[in-house]
């Protein structure tokens, strides 16, 4: 029994019992490498948590429709993102909240669109990340917007292709936000006083383009 706070492990016939599959089952997820090798001492195979979530997840995928072999390139997909302090950088977003979510619960955000391509754009974007066995969103606001756009019929592809111009365009606005200060002689900290005023300005600009393009102007 693993004390407060620490990784439980548990050995194969164990680990097969809390995820309620057998023992073969477990050993063909292994083949197929599904889950993350184990940690062995000597012959013995030790288990741990982030296994068992991993297993609890493909049962649920499992359950909602997926194929062993798509589960299979999505795992390889989460296996070899980047992690969660990587997405952070060198803290969290001032004013952004990070989300937690099993694999399972991103399958639910977006259906068939969770595919092993789309989660790999989104990597290499920089909106997920991993942390143990939970992806990691930049963004519960990126979030949300990305899943209500899929609800609306647009593909996640397309959703992906859409924020990577975006990205492009706010890196600009941030350069001119950051010119002006520093112009001026602004400390970082006047800079982040004024932040408000600089979305402001975006905010205003935004919506009046959309004006203009909505109107046919």
């Amino acid at each position: 029994m693993a004390e407060d706070g620490e990784r439980r492990e548990y050995r194969m016939e164990e680990l097969a019992k809390e995820a309620g599959i057998t023992v073969r089952t477990l050993r063909f997820y292994r083949e197929r490498k599904l889950i993350q090798p184990p940690r062995r001492v000597g012959r013995i195979a030790w288990y741990d948590d982030t296994h068992l979530a991993r297993l609890r997840t493909i049962s649920a995928l499992l359950e909602r429709g997926h194929t062993l072999s798509g589960i299979a390139e999505l795992a390889e997909a989460f296996d070899h993102g980047r992690d969660v302090g990587d997405l952070l950088g060198l803290g969290a977003p001032t004013e952004e909240t990070p989300v937690r979510l099993t694999p399972e619960a991103l399958a639910d955000e977006f259906g068939a669109e969770a595919t092993p391509e789309n989660l790999a754009a989104a990597l290499e974007l920089g909106y997920l990340g991993t942390d143990g066995g939970k992806i990691v969103h930049i963004s519960r606001r990126l979030l949300d917007v990305s899943a209500a756009l899929v609800r609306e019929g647009i593909p996640l592809a397309d959703v992906l292709a859409a924020a990577r111009r975006v990205r492009d365009h706010t890196e600009a606005l941030a350069d001119v936000f950051a010119d002006l200060m520093s112009a001026h002689q602004r400390s970082p900290e006047d800079a982040e006083r004024l932040r408000p005023l600089a979305k402001s300005v975006v905010d205003a600009e935004l919506s009046l383009a959309l004006d203009r393009r909505l109107r046919g102007a």
